[in-house]
């Protein structure tokens, strides 16, 4: 998960935020960058501050950040009514893999292995996307509705914005590990998702590789691990100076 702070205004200089920035792992400065892009989520506040390390966050650890803006100026005529801190804690290192190529779904939890699942991915017209996805929520029951479909679905754990889930799908039987035939959801038979739903933590990452789509946007939930380090670092929205 990137820490994400959400701005009531656009603001043209990161110079004060990026300086007023001060995040420790386990009580150890971590190196991290702030990236600036258009909110998706509230109209009142059209710009996200996501914050994040090179890599993954480190498992079972302490994570404390310092934003100390109150004051401080956010471009020409823009100062910051408020400062903010924030506390959290990460669980295991909760990793999944899937491969469009061998419709293979592999889970691991400090590095050791929990799960190997057969998966059904996007058909060619509505492909699965590729890259770096975080589960966002969980629902034991998801309402889904699109072109051709109207569906209670169980055991559904959505990774994307636009509606990509990891979910139970006893109708697509036949092709789960065979072929990918669905509308870019990932599907598992009802057991294996049930498992997965009951396992994974909101925050868990999932790599899609040689799914025949394209890379997720980085707006489309927490899209964030798909933007190289230092494309990263230079800011976004609000180039970094």
């Amino acid at each position: 998960m990137p820490i994400i702070a959400y701005l009531s205004a656009s603001i043209t200089s990161a110079k004060d935020f990026d300086a007023a920035t001060q995040v420790t792992v386990n009580g150890a400065p971590v190196e991290g960058a702030w990236y600036f892009q258009k909110s998706t989520i509230y109209a009142g506040y059209p710009i996200e501050a996501h914050y994040r390390p090179a890599e993954f966050w480190p498992a079972h650890a302490e994570v404390a950040m310092n934003l100390d803006t109150k004051g401080k100026s956010g471009g020409a005529g823009l100062v910051y009514d408020n400062s903010l801190t924030l506390d959290m804690k990460t669980g295991p290192a909760n990793v999944g893999k899937v491969d469009g190529k061998t419709l293979r779904m592999v889970v691991t939890s400090d590095g050791k292995q929990v799960f190997d699942f057969p998966v059904s991915l996007g058909k060619a017209s509505t492909p699965t996307f590729n890259g770096t996805k975080v589960v966002m929520e969980k629902k034991a029951v998801e309402h889904m509705v699109g072109d051709g479909y109207d569906e209670q679905v169980p055991w559904s754990v959505r990774v994307t914005n636009s509606g990509e889930y990891v979910h139970s799908a006893s109708w697509n039987g036949g092709n789960i590990g065979q072929r990918s035939t669905s509308h870019g959801c990932t599907n598992l038979t009802e057991a294996n998702a049930k498992a997965y739903f009951n396992f994974a933590q909101v925050g868990d990452p999932i790599t899609y590789t040689d799914t025949g789509g394209p890379t997720m946007p980085t707006w489309d939930g927490y899209g964030d691990w798909n933007v190289p380090w230092n494309t990263w670092q230079a800011g976004g929205a609000v180039p970094a100076n």
